[in-house]
């Protein structure tokens, strides 16, 4: 066990903050001034320090280079009219990182510690959390092998860190989407269900050309059949049919959102009947065409939830009902941005507060 004690903390000799201007924040472009940094070697995690945002130095033999041993998470901190400062559900994103970690033969963080460091971060740098409405401060912990050699194999030394950036909105307007049927996010026995950077980069091809035809981001398929959906691009993905929420059932091939899970919750508090199963494509786009589609929206920490209002289906785009008619999805925005902002009390322990 890290003794949270030794945390050693070296501040910026010149603060960042004065040139930033938080009304026009493109997101994850703008990063604050320090970040949390903790070494494995000889078997064990080093106590983390605290030091100004800058370069690492990497061996051009960098194992993770080369052979893709890098995870990653994403989390937001928030600031409540009070100046109080808190983070929704971390415990939840490490318990999926070190899931991802163990899937990739990379060392566990320990929780006690990483609580502790993202707390002393934040508190570090909390003049970086916006505090206007829809803004908060992103939070990306990842993990990469280091070292230097050439081979196959897990590496035995890694690198774990957190980065924070101030940030608006993902996703500044509604969402069209397409099907993808010739290309797949991941597959059955492979590793989507891990927060992976492989599985980003084999994304960034077909998410391109959708983007050409007009496209904000892709609807995946599971990479046997194309019959049932998966997720969307950054996003798990949500329909509301027949006054049910549907959402496709975990698997190895997708992502255990956070964000999915929260909605999943707080649907179910309401009383909404919430179904998680297979959801084929033929399902979803003949109630499109039927006027039963009531609702499609991705969620997820950076996105939030994100309402989808085209679809593209071989060559075909379907227009689902308007935003402002839709009844579920907005309703569901409120409920987790009241708990978020600590509008309402929190009856499930997502909140930490700093």
């Amino acid at each position: 066990m890290v003794d949270t004690q030794q945390i050693q903390i070296q501040k910026t000799a010149k603060s960042r903050l004065p040139e930033v201007d938080f009304a026009s924040l493109e997101f994850g472009q703008t990063f604050s001034d320090h970040m949390l940094v903790a070494d494995y070697v000889n078997g064990e995690w080093q106590a983390p320090s605290i030091i100004p945002f800058g370069d690492f130095s990497l061996s051009p033999a960098n194992p993770a280079l080369h052979y893709g041993q890098a995870i990653f998470e994403g989390l937001k901190a928030y600031k409540n009219e009070s100046g109080e400062i808190s983070v929704f559900r971390p415990q939840a994103n490490l318990r999926r990182m070190n899931l991802s970690a163990d899937r990739l033969c990379m060392p566990a963080y320990p929780e006690e510690t990483f609580l502790e460091g993202l707390k002393e971060l934040l508190r570090l740098d909390a003049a970086w959390i916006p505090t206007t409405s829809g803004s908060s401060l992103y939070i990306r912990p990842y993990m990469f092998a280091t070292g230097a050699y050439l081979g196959v194999k897990p590496a035995d030394s890694y690198r774990f860190a957190i980065i924070t950036c101030p940030v608006n909105a993902y996703y500044s307007t509604p969402l069209r989407v397409k099907v993808e049927e010739t290309f797949a996010r991941s597959v059955e026995g492979g590793f989507g269900f891990a927060k992976a950077a492989g599985n980003y980069a084999g994304s960034l091809y077909p998410a391109k050309k959708a983007l050409e035809e007009g496209y904000h981001q892709l609807l995946w398929t599971d990479g046997k059949t194309h019959e049932y959906f998966e997720e969307s691009g950054t996003m798990n993905l949500m329909f509301v049919i027949n006054d049910t929420l549907i959402t496709p059932a975990l698997s190895t091939s997708i992502l255990s959102g956070v964000t999915r899970d929260t909605i999943i919750q707080l649907a179910k508090d309401r009383g909404i009947k919430v179904e998680e199963r297979k959801v084929s494509v033929a399902e979803v786009m003949e109630a499109a065409q039927n006027g039963t589609l009531q609702e499609a929206f991705g969620c997820g920490t950076a996105a939030f939830i994100s309402h989808i209002v085209t679809i593209g289906f071989r060559g075909t785009d379907f227009q689902l009902p308007s935003i402002e008619s839709r009844q579920y999805s907005p309703q569901l925005a409120k409920d987790l941005d009241a708990i978020r902002s600590g509008a309402v009390a929190d009856t499930h322990g997502w909140i930490v507060k700093i």
